[in-house]
């Protein structure tokens, strides 16, 4: 049944909390906006109308009245004095927001509507809040690289496979920004440029063998070069350059190749340190051969030296006394030759008959001792006859020492 149909029982208001008798309609809408706007007037500075009295109303719905519109706010508004604190409050707000702050690894480049104004170090710095100015934020301590693989064609028309890693980072922010469109590609195609520009004026053996270091510096130079002509803001940290390889279908020529190669360095290695070796030996030698003629040179020059000298003065002493002097160098010439002679000889009046016997075995054996300086034994001598003198030698003894002289 109807909640408005007629009769008693049936008569149930929705707006209502009870049925029956005392019924109550729904909230009236003008006097609930007529309290939001009694309590936004107090809020504000405005004057509150008393109750009861009805604002007025201006323009509205159609017929005008109290279901018009929504009316206005209550006479009186905002205070010059509110607006002036609302909008310092606002522009504080605004100004706050144009700080910032920049770390260690970031560089900040300040854009002045849209357009490079300047760059701000790490730290806490203050801008134009936006719209007119605003800050983006560069790292410029991050790293990054990229790898590059390609068969290329050598100075000597063979083909090498080669692959390198380029690592960089931003140097400067703002021309990082503004002055290239991808600096991160032209950074690839400047890496490609340079590395087919510097293997196709290298030999392959060159490129194989101990030219990769000298080659990734070139190459690192060369495109770093590129990247300042073309302010990309980007610095080349490093180029990295792995080993050289031949393509596929000619490596184990190539393997040979090097091979080979490296026996000959290490023949050329082995034959140097032998050179090394005997060359400070031949050297030396020579020095002592050197030194020992110069010794014997001095040595002959002062013998000569000195035997002129003892001639000098002998023949001296000559002029002073021929018969004296001719007769010492003779002597001291027998001496000295008949010194160094195993031969004995006898001084043995003729007519004598004297026998001597002369052990010679033990006077040899004994004259080094005497050379040496100690006092060779006594030759025990041959008897005497009757008259005191040697007996005589016999014949058969003469004969036999004249075939020994």
């Amino acid at each position: 049944m109807a909640w408005n149909e007629p009769g008693g029982s049936g008569n149930k208001d929705p707006w209502s909390g009870k049925s029956g008798g005392d019924q109550q309609g729904p909230p009236d809408l003008d006097e609930v906006v007529r309290k939001l706007q009694e309590s936004l007037g107090g809020l504000f500075g405005g004057k509150k109308r008393p109750s009861g009295q009805e604002p007025d109303d201006q323009g509205g719905g159609p017929g005008g009245g109290r279901g018009g519109g929504f009316p206005s706010l209550p006479g009186g508004g905002l205070t010059g004095k509110t607006l002036a604190i609302l909008g310092g409050i606002l522009l504080a707000v605004w100004l706050l927001s144009g700080i910032y702050i920049i770390q260690p690894a970031e560089r900040g480049v300040v854009l002045r509507f849209g357009a490079y104004a300047y760059m701000t170090e790490p730290g806490p710095h203050w801008r134009i809040p936006y719209p007119i100015e605003d800050v983006v934020k560069v790292n410029v301590d991050e790293i990054s690289s990229f790898t590059h693989k390609a068969a290329m064609l050598t100075q000597d028309e063979n083909i090498v496979e080669l692959e390198l890693t380029v690592q960089s980072r931003i140097q400067d922010a703002a021309d990082y920004l503004f002055q290239d469109q991808s600096p991160e590609k032209t950074l690839r195609d400047a890496t490609e440029t340079e590395v087919r520009k510097t293997i196709g004026a290298s030999k392959l053996d060159f490129i194989l063998t101990e030219g990769r270091g000298a080659i990734a510096v070139s190459i690192k130079d060369r495109v770093q070069n590129l990247m300042n002509q073309y302010k990309t803001g980007l610095e080349v940290t490093s180029v990295n350059m792995q080993p050289a390889k031949p393509p596929e279908q000619v490596k184990d020529a190539f393997d040979d190749a090097i091979k080979a190669r490296e026996d000959k360095e290490r023949l050329e290695n082995k034959a140097e340190a032998y050179a090394n070796e005997i060359v400070p030996q031949a050297r030396g030698e020579a020095a002592r051969m050197e030194a020992d003629a110069k010794a014997y040179r001095d040595r002959v020059i002062a013998s000569a030296e000195g035997e002129s000298a003892r001639f000098l003065s002998v023949l001296g002493e000559y002029a002073k006394a021929p018969e004296v002097t001719r007769e010492r160098l003779y002597l001291e010439t027998m001496e000295k030759v008949l010194g160094e002679t195993n031969k004995v000889l006898l001084d043995v009046q003729e007519g004598a008959n004297s026998l001597l016997y002369l052990p010679l075995d033990q006077l040899m054996a004994k004259k080094p001792a005497a050379e040496q300086g100690r006092a060779p034994t006594p030759t025990p001598a041959a008897p005497a006859n009757d008259l005191g003198q040697a007996p005589k030698k016999d014949s058969r003894d003469t004969t036999r020492e004249r075939r020994e002289r």
